[in-house]
């Protein structure tokens, strides 16, 4: 195989990203997806407004925003009530899609291999995993196991996209710094009507609680609830019946078993890649840097790095910009993951079980001052979209 193309490790949405927009600018790219098929897996559904903005450009979006729910604002409350409602109209100034879109990201991943299917130059091989990697200078080899067989694709640049277990990571002997924190998140999907239950309740709500803190989320026909676990309980039991059971009789009490679709158990972790760049391999999305899930900063920083990264690709190919292009990448968007989204996932996490009622008064009366205030709400809507973490980018 020519090394003049590009190649993708994971059909993930941040892969499928890169893949789609270096296609649509005329670079030959391969996809290498470990599955058999596109992964379907209930894992991220939250889309930011600047990711939202991004996706405009595969020509995919109007048909996303069709499957899933606009959230237009974010709640914190506990039990009593709401303590403050952000909304995103607020910054509408400065985005084109004022909310957050709720919609399972497989759906998305769809719509891009759909996409990606019609752009000449383009190819994905499912059931192809890529276990090494080598490089001689001029061009990057990925070693690939495909039907019990090994082969070897060449290309001008390799994007490892394959997730926290990245076996690119590995290969390049880059080392993944962080920690995993003890409990694990307990996400159920249930049609449940929460929102007939709780007054006003939207489609996206933190509740605060010192003894067991939950996470509502809105998607196409049922409610995900995310719940912490204790270290000390197995995962059987768990994801068992009365586990299950027990934690939604927490979030409201009916006196009737709740219907439950899905379960799905998640070690939370807090870890960035010591590197984004080796050479002619780059890290992007969960193979450079996982967090814990509230606030939605995973998945959309992984897409926000894919667009950066494309978008040097793309220039860097057509001789617009120097090799040294590519190193911009690593100075944008690595900073970020340690400074920005580990920071605030971890600050959501700690106020909303804290149980010292000096950080949970100062918690609610923070979240108070601020909304009431449009100058700090304005400020605070920027950062948990993450407009500010790309503002932020743009000036490294």
């Amino acid at each position: 195989m020519s090394a003049d193309r590009v190649l993708v490790a994971g059909a993930g949405p941040v892969g499928l990203v890169v893949a789609v927009y270096l296609a649509q600018h005329d670079v030959p790219v391969t996809v290498l997806e470990a599955e058999s098929a596109l992964p379907e897996t209930l894992r991220a559904s939250t889309f930011h407004p600047p990711t939202l903005d991004m996706l405009e450009s595969t020509g995919v979006l109007d048909d996303f925003l069709a499957l899933g729910l606009k959230a237009p604002t974010v709640q914190y409350r506990e039990r009593a009530g709401c303590i403050a409602e952000f909304d995103f109209r607020q910054i509408a100034d400065i985005t084109a899609h004022p909310y957050r879109l709720q919609c399972e990201q497989f759906k998305l991943n769809r719509l891009l291999y759909g996409k990606l299917a019609t752009l000449p130059g383009a190819e994905v091989h499912f059931s192809s995993e890529v276990t090494g990697v080598e490089e001689d200078g001029t061009s990057v080899t990925a070693v690939v196991e495909q039907g019990g067989e090994t082969r070897r694709f060449r290309g001008s640049y390799l994007v490892g996209a394959d997730g926290a277990r990245s076996n690119v990571r590995k290969a390049l002997d880059i080392p993944f710094d962080g920690f995993t924190w003890p409990e694990r998140f307990l996400v159920v999907s249930t049609p449940f009507r929460f929102d007939e239950q709780f007054a006003e309740l939207a489609r996206v709500s933190y509740f605060a609680d010192p003894v067991e803190w939950f996470f509502l989320l809105r998607v196409p026909g049922l409610w995900r609830v995310m719940s912490p676990t204790r270290p000390e309980e197995s995962d059987d039991d768990v994801l068992s019946d009365a586990s299950v059971e027990r934690r939604l009789q927490n979030v409201l009490p009916t006196g009737t078993p709740y219907p439950v679709e899905h379960r799905t158990l998640y070690p939370v972790h807090q870890r960035v890649a010591a590197r984004y760049r080796k050479g002619r391999a780059f890290l992007a999305g969960d193979a450079a840097h996982i967090n814990n899930p509230l606030g939605g900063m995973g998945m959309n920083g992984g897409i926000h790095d894919g667009y950066n990264l494309a978008e040097r690709l793309v220039r860097v190919w057509r001789g617009e910009a120097p090799e040294s292009e590519l190193d911009g990448y690593e100075r944008q968007r690595r900073p970020i993951a340690l400074e920005y989204a580990n920071v605030h996932s971890t600050r959501n996490k700690l106020n909303l079980e804290s149980r010292d009622p000096a950080r949970q008064q100062e918690f609610r009366r923070t979240m108070r001052e601020t909304v009431a205030d449009p100058n700090k709400s304005y400020d605070y809507l920027l950062r948990i979209s993450m407009i500010a973490s790309l503002r932020q980018a743009a000036r490294l």
